[in-house]
């Protein structure tokens, strides 16, 4: 019949475009996955908080947030994909690298003020998810500010020194003998929250007490940061399971008051947007620890 041939190449074009947008579309859903739960790791992670500077209208994870310190003032980079200012050049070995070994592009020693001690347990495929949702944000051009620092800790040798004496590389392992819930509120406490950073005391190094973990700290304005172990004197060791939950989803205390100072960003970017099953997993790893007194004094 009169245009037969010519509809035959239509069809097989058709046919092959079709074929090329459903390969396109199966790429691309892992990736648009890996964004999305990308986007909840980072609010996990404490990332905006961070990541922005105090100042009204700052730009998230454009950083320049100030972290005062008793070896000097911390300001925290850029991490949007800007390729000159920001983290755009990165490769997926590279970031690994920062979180896991504390070591930046270019074998640069971070300053244990970034977590990465913490972070060393965080997983790879999680880490590539937050690499992929930091990825998909719109580059940032703002360049990042010079921390001030003590004479003797103002040098990159200086933060090798201390990974030598203090930082051990290791991936978070599920303790077999522990539930599900227990597990992965371990995880999020001690890794990917790394709540331990500000809830456990400093020796004279910056280092944390391992045998006093979560038992308090104290910030640099010499403001306590309270004990989160199960002690009934002065930890959480009255609260109950509610009480936990709807403090880390609203700041309120079991006596009506809220979180203020630092937390109150804690709750807002971090733990209050946890879902509640992830919420209750960090209860009852905190509920587990030994019931510690404060050390912060």
């Amino acid at each position: 019949m009169p245009g037969t041939d010519l509809a035959r190449p239509t069809l097989l074009a058709l046919m092959l475009l079709g074929s090329l947008a459903a390969a396109r579309a199966d790429t691309h859903q892992p990736r648009a996955a890996a964004i999305v739960r990308g986007e909840y790791l980072v609010r996990a992670g404490g990332c905006i908080s961070c990541h922005t500077a105090k100042d009204k209208g700052a730009v998230p994870l454009a950083g320049g947030h100030e972290l005062a310190t008793p070896f000097g003032t911390f300001y925290s980079p850029n991490i949007t994909p800007d390729r000159d200012t920001g983290i755009g050049t990165w490769t997926d070995e590279e970031f690994l690298n920062a979180f896991w070994e504390g070591v930046g592009p270019g074998g640069r020693y971070y300053f244990p003020a970034f977590p990465f001690p913490s972070y060393t347990g965080i997983t790879r495929e999680d880490l590539l998810a937050i690499k992929a949702y930091l990825f998909s944000l719109e580059p940032v051009r703002q360049e990042n500010l010079p921390h001030e620092l003590a004479w003797f800790v103002d040098t990159r040798f200086a933060a090798a020194a201390w990974q030598l004496l203090f930082f051990d590389s290791e991936r978070f392992r599920s303790d077999p003998d522990r539930d599900a819930t227990w597990n992965r509120g371990a995880y999020l406490v001690r890794h990917l929250g790394h709540c331990g950073e500000c809830h456990s005391p400093r020796n004279r190094f910056g280092a944390t007490v391992k045998d006093q973990e979560m038992a308090g700290g104290v910030a640099a304005e010499s403001k306590q940061v309270p004990n989160i172990t199960p002690h009934k004197g002065d930890g959480i060791g009255r609260w109950s399971a509610g009480d936990l939950a709807l403090f880390l989803e609203l700041g309120m205390m079991p006596d009506g008051d809220f979180a203020g100072g630092s937390m109150t960003a804690v709750i807002d970017d971090n733990t209050g947007q946890l879902t509640p099953e992830d919420r209750a997993a960090i209860g009852a790893y905190l509920e587990s620890l030994p019931p510690l007194p404060g050390a912060a004094r």
